[in-house]
């Protein structure tokens, strides 16, 4: 026991060695940088540095190649700004020592750029100019300017869809579709996936600009050095030239290959879509995987092998691996569904049984937006339609006398960008569009014949004609005599309104319950007398709606409950029951009709008629 106690501190103490040493590696590649910059190297530790630099950049790229999404690599924006100071500072240390040691020879930095300056290129600074030319405007021009627009744009575009996948979790969690902790966990990977794009939007100049300082660095060591050589070293033209251009040509050349292998990661990081696969096995499977593609690709090569002057040999070996290729892809196609056709039962036995939280709950109040809409409704980009929500849903439940209940908010791609759709239990009651950033001005009643200049439009809730105008015309519009409104008014307006003309529809039996309880606290024995000795619960919910179809509030619960309690021993028909109410509630209708005014207009007809 005692040894089983010391061996597990000695593990335990190892593994917090093991994770403080982690944790040093990058401040101390950080000070490495800050001594190369100032303390001169020799040429044996420039080859190391020089051969780390090369070794990293290539485990860069291949992390992102082998990355199934974009968060699986969320550390690459730091790794390319750590690895961008990690090679400019190499280029001063190199600078520094071609300047104070070139005129020794080609050997003097090490034997890295040696090498690049003498193999790579052949020992001609004029073949090395155009290759290091060559690899910068691919660098500069093609992948870093790619990536960097991919970058912003891919950006924006994470940014303008937060609100939508937001409300998506949103709209799977209420639906059962997910947990708590799922639903955290996605909301924690949209966030990240926005810092992530907003942090390569800001890593692409990093390369962008080390393109350019690579540039700069090979025109500034060629003249320094050639002047150097010639002024202080009394070397001829062409000696300084050998020595210092090819070393500096090299030492550019070894720079700029692993700032292309960065680039070029860079790139695949913000050009990938998100799959279970790495971009090997991806590429392999839908670029090969078509086997028509593959066919007629091999005829296509197969008959250029065929045109006088062409390399027969090249083109026609390559038309029958192509061919080759194409033919066992078809059959692999043609085995794959027989396979699953032997063995029906065994798939089905992998299906999992349905149950009932396969059937989504119905939404009682439901409100879809369009794209376009989706700043309305969240709060982070300023919209107040939610506040708006909540402040008809508590009006209506003090002047109906019950609950309104929450709406549930989605956005919906298949509507019309500035559309939205109101529903009551997954029906569609009211639908409408809206323009954000502009002003409807209603003509109340048509009494207002003067034109304004906009979209012209009916009022959704109403039918009222109205137009849709800049903000800017508000003082314009109302002058005239129109009534102007923003988008998140005409929704809420409109979406008052359906809930006052479709009230009974929403209040059910648990509602009535609510109502009873509420009341049993200051009446117990008018409850207990009514529900359920003299009604059932659910005749009373019908008198209930019937009340509110026909606009009558049902605040007064004790009223309605003693007239129902009253008349429920001479009949229990809903309608009966329902007059009875009525007249109950007489001074609750006429206040309804007539205000707070003492007198009602009424029209009285001939008992002829």
């Amino acid at each position: 026991m005692a040894t089983n106690d010391v061996v597990g501190a000695v593990s335990g103490a190892g593994a917090l060695r093991l994770s403080m040493l982690t944790g040093l590696g990058t401040p101390v590649l950080l000070f490495l940088i800050l001594v190369m910059m100032i303390l001169p190297l020799p040429a044996f530790m420039l080859d190391l540095l020089f051969t780390f630099n090369i070794a990293l950049a290539m485990i860069v790229l291949l992390a992102s190649v082998y990355s199934s999404r974009p968060l699986d690599f969320a550390a690459f924006p730091s790794i390319l700004l750590i690895a961008t100071l990690l090679r400019l500072s190499l280029n001063v240390a190199s600078t520094r020592v071609v300047l104070l040691e070139g005129h020794n020879g080609t050997g003097a930095a090490g034997k890295v750029i040696q090498a690049f300056g003498e193999f790579v290129i052949g020992g001609s600074y004029t073949v090395g100019i155009v290759v290091f030319a060559i690899l910068v405007i691919i660098n500069f021009v093609v992948v870093t300017k790619g990536a960097g627009r991919i970058s912003e744009v891919t950006a924006r575009f994470t940014l303008d869809a937060m609100p939508g996948k937001q409300m998506a979790i949103d709209a799977d969690l209420n639906a059962g579709l997910i947990n708590q902790d799922e639903a955290r966990q996605r909301r924690s990977d949209v966030a990240r996936e926005a810092d992530f794009y907003g942090a390569m939007d800001g890593a692409s100049k990093f390369v962008r600009g080390d393109a350019v300082a690579g540039i700069l660095i090979l025109f500034i060591n060629v003249i320094g050095g050639f002047s150097v050589g010639v002024l202080q070293h009394d070397l001829s033209a062409a000696d300084a030239a050998n020595n210092y251009v090819l070393l500096t040509i090299g030492d550019g050349l070894v720079a700029q290959i692993p700032s292309l292998l960065l680039s070029t990661a860079a790139a695949l990081i913000v050009t990938r879509v998100a799959d279970s696969q790495d971009m090997g096995k991806e590429v392999v499977s839908q670029l090969f995987g078509n086997p028509r593609a593959l066919l007629v690709t091999a005829f296509m090569i197969g008959i250029m092998g065929l045109i006088p002057g062409m390399p027969h040999l090249v083109f026609l070996f390559l038309a029958a691996v192509l061919g080759a290729l194409g033919y066992l892809r078809i059959q692999q196609d043609v085995v794959e569904p027989e396979e699953l056709r032997e063995s029906p039962v065994e798939r089905a036995t992998e299906v999992r049984e349905l149950s009932w939280d396969d059937v989504l709950a119905v939404d009682e109040i439901g409100l879809e937006v369009g794209y376009r809409l989706i700043a309305l409704v969240d709060r982070n980009q300023g919209g107040e339609l939610l506040n708006r929500i909540k402040g008809v849903r508590k009006k209506l439940s003090q002047e109906l006398g019950f609950l309104i209940h929450s709406v549930h908010i989605r956005d919906n791609l298949d509507l019309a960008p500035n559309e939205y759709r109101i529903s009551f239990h997954d029906v569609t009651v009211g639908d409408g569009e809206v323009y954000p950033g502009k002003e409807l001005a209603i003509n109340p009643g048509g009494r207002i014949f003067a034109e304004l200049e906009g979209l012209k439009t009916k009022d959704p809730t109403f039918g009222l004609d109205a137009v849709w105008i800049e903000p800017s015309r508000r003082d314009d519009a109302q002058a005239m005599g129109y009534t102007v409104v923003d988008c998140g008014t005409v929704i809420a307006t409109h979406l008052s309104q359906l809930l006052k003309n479709h009230a009974h529809e929403l209040v059910g039996q648990d509602d009535v319950q609510q109502l009873l309880d509420k009341l049993a606290k200051t009446s117990p024995k008018l409850v207990e007398n009514l529900v359920p000795k003299l009604l059932g619960l659910g005749e009373v919910t019908k008198v209930m709606q019937n009340l509110l179809e026909e606009g009558i509030p049902i605040r007064d619960v004790r009223t309605i409950a003693e007239a129902l309690a009253e008349h429920a021993g001479k009949s229990r028909e809903i309608d009966v029951l329902t007059s009875q109410v009525r007249i109950s509630l007489g001074r609750t209708i006429f206040q309804v009709v007539n205000g707070v005014g003492r007198e009602l207009s009424v029209m009285t007809l001939d008992s002829q008629l």
